[in-house]
């Protein structure tokens, strides 16, 4: 698979205050912005280029954004938002033809990317028209009927969003990354969701959309409080982080602090457990905040 898609068009509205300034994808999280995150890992697993569909603060993807991308990016905007079912399907004549792999632009997962292909293909293989990445709740018990997906005894989706399509023998969460088959995407509405839309009609019908149960790891960072506490835990092998062209006064110091780019601190006493975007004027004392670049505090 060589193409992949970033859904990146949604308002955000959970994450506002932050997603009144930046986009959710773009919002800088860790060492860069969210979706560079998303963008390295499919490029380590061979991705040669990725279609991302923007609408909110669309101006804020500016194409010298992606100088330095590991992979070819394609803008594809949209006037209204579509869903994510209408976003895959508009964006059809970029991505081409074929199998496609889809990742919700809000989502850190860890897993492997080649791994979910190889699911996907056994799956396709035994009629799946989709493979969706999930977690499970539990590594080691059962948890029928928790989590947002139930599992059959193959590995099929046989319960979705409360309505139940066979016996669950796992429950698990879907991680807002899948691959689409030629079948759904030859269905795909031109406006309307992947799950409401496309999946729960196919189960309803009696066919098959399948799971793998590969990941490790995710996050959704709608909120601030998610948004907070994931960069609290991406710090946790660094103890502090600074961007490029950062200003700290002498009398500050800082504890468990990410700071982006062009930020300057200013004052006496300590940070602790701040986020800083980039281009932020930060006074400290301050602990546990977000501070956007306009100056905003998000306190959490």
């Amino acid at each position: 698979m060589t193409t992949a898609m970033i859904l990146c068009a949604g308002l955000g509205t959970r994450l506002r205050p932050i997603t009144d300034e930046m986009p959710k994808p773009l919002v800088w999280f860790g060492n860069k912005p969210l979706l560079f995150h998303i963008l390295d890992r499919l490029a380590a697993a061979g991705v040669e280029r990725v279609v991302l569909n923007t609408h909110h603060l669309a101006e804020r993807f500016e194409r010298r954004l992606f100088l330095g991308a590991p992979i070819g990016v394609t803008l594809v905007h949209e006037p209204k938002i579509l869903g994510t079912a209408g976003g895959v399907a508009a964006a059809a004549p970029a991505l081409g033809p074929g199998d496609v792999l889809v990742w919700n632009g809000d989502i850190l997962a860890t897993f492997s990317v080649t791994a979910l292909e190889g699911a996907h293909a056994r799956a396709k293989a035994k009629g799946a028209i989709a493979t969706l990445a999930v977690a499970f709740r539990d590594p080691e018990k059962m948890r029928v009927g928790e989590g947002t997906v139930g599992l059959g005894e193959d590995g099929s989706i046989v319960r979705l969003r409360g309505e139940t399509f066979g016996r669950e023998v796992r429950g698990a969460d879907f991680v807002g990354v899948q691959i689409l088959g030629e079948v759904a995407r030859a269905r795909l509405p031109s406006e309307g969701c992947l799950v409401g839309d496309v999946y729960l009609p196919a189960l309803r019908a009696g066919e098959r959309v399948a799971a793998s149960a590969i990941v490790s790891r995710f996050c959704d960072l709608g909120t601030p409080h998610a948004y907070f506490e994931e960069s609290m835990h991406w710090l946790a092998e660094f103890g502090s982080w600074r961007g490029e062209d950062v200003h700290v006064d002498p009398e500050v110091s800082l504890a468990s602090v990410i700071l982006g780019d062009g930020v300057t601190v200013r004052g006496r006493g300590e940070l602790r457990e701040v986020v800083a975007c980039p281009g932020a004027a930060v006074e400290a004392p301050l602990e546990r905040a977000i501070v956007l670049g306009s100056g905003t505090i998000v306190r959490v």
